[in-house]
Parts: structure tokens; sequence; C-alpha cells
């Protein structure tokens, strides 16, 4: 009923924007102007990254992008091949800094359970519940476009000198990139009864715990 009751607060304006506002209210105040969850734990400043622990952090995230894209390029739901090719692909440029570290020295670790548990998920997701997916694609790539790089930007600060990674750098203009995957996510969920669209909704929480444990492995 909670989620009912949010669906029909927040439908405003093609289902993008459904995604969005639950989205929102998983975000704590630090992470987002927008969100609505007190911070609990250390706010984000306050943060104390590591290389090594960074190293873990992009490893794990190269493994769950890595599977994502596998899963639009195979397309084990037709609707999945709207997704080919959106320019928010970031495997390719999390290879590149992983390259670089192993060129400053680094040893560049095997990837941890938060990304193994997470792209095993997806992938079982994808082979049986596209609207569950389809939330984890949205949710995994637009908060990096967010959040990701406004934390990015704090870690290189910290520990990199301020250097800026590829993973925080797209091809084009982001903003008509965001713009072209919200219509097409837009298009897919027409065809998606409304108990469908619950469906996807409620994943979310499941999408935010799964990227926030691979996301604290930057304090490890």
């Amino acid at each position: 009923m909670a989620m009912e009751r949010s669906v029909k607060r927040y439908n405003t304006g093609g289902f993008v924007d459904e995604m969005r506002s639950v989205a929102m209210k998983l975000h704590s105040k630090d992470q987002s102007k927008e969100g609505e969850k007190e911070t609990q734990g250390k706010p984000w400043p306050k943060w104390e990254p590591t290389i090594d622990g960074y190293l873990n952090f992009l490893v794990d995230s190269k493994l769950v992008y890595d599977t994502l894209d596998k899963i639009i390029h195979k397309a084990d739901f037709p609707e999945y091949a709207e997704f080919r090719n959106t320019g928010l692909e970031r495997a390719g440029n999390l290879a590149k800094d992983l390259k670089w570290f192993k060129e400053q020295g680094h040893v560049i670790p095997e990837p941890l359970s938060p990304g193994l548990d997470y792209s095993l998920y997806v992938e079982h997701l994808s082979k049986n519940d596209p609207q569950a997916f389809i939330c984890h694609f949205y949710n995994t790539y637009f908060a990096h476009t967010a959040g990701g790089r406004m934390i990015g930007k704090k870690v290189a600060a910290k520990i990199l000198n301020g250097k800026e990674l590829e993973f925080y750098k797209w091809d084009g203009d982001l903003s008509q990139l965001l713009q072209n995957v919200r219509e097409k996510l837009n298009r897919v969920a027409e065809n998606w009864t409304r108990d469908e669209k619950n469906h996807c909704l409620q994943e979310t929480e499941k999408s935010f715990k799964f990227n926030g444990e691979i996301l604290h492995l930057i304090l490890a």
C-alpha cells in the first residue's frame, strides 16, 4: 500500500519520473539536496577513502557494468535492445582506469562478494523479471551520473591529487545522453501494466542496497 501511495503521488510525467521520485525517498540528505532520508553513519564529506578500498570499488563496479553490457547485448527480452550503445556504458572506461592504476604500481584485486553477488542477482533478474531488471539498470547508471560523480570528485581530491578518472567522463553531452535514455525507458514502460510498473518501483530498495554495499568498499 505504501508503494501504491507513492506511485499516485509521483505519477506526474512519464514512468522515469516515478522511478526518480521513489529513488529520492531512499537518498539521504547529504547525498542529494532532494534526498528524504536522514543521514546514517558518517556523511559523505567525512569519509576517509583508501587506495585499496577504491580499487575494490572500481573492480566490483566494472564487474557489474560488464554484466549489464552482456545482458543488454544478449537481450533475452526484446526491450533490452533499446539500451544498446546509449553512451552511458562504463565498463570500457573502468578498464582504462584500472590499467592506469596498474601502471602506477598498484595490484588490481579480484572482485569481492558485493560485486559478485550483485552481478549474479541482476543476471538472474534479466532472464526472469524484465521490470525488476530495468529498475536496476536505471538506478545503477543514473545514480553514477549524479551522486557517483560527486563521490568520485571527493575521493580524487583526497587520495588521487584531484585526478579525474575515465569512470567519470562521457563522450558527448551527458545531459542529452541521459534524456535519450529517459525517453527509451518511458517508451518501454508504456507497454507495462500498472502492476508491472509497481513491481519495477518496488525493486528500488534492493538496487540501493546492492549498490551501497559496493560503494562502501571505498572505505575498506
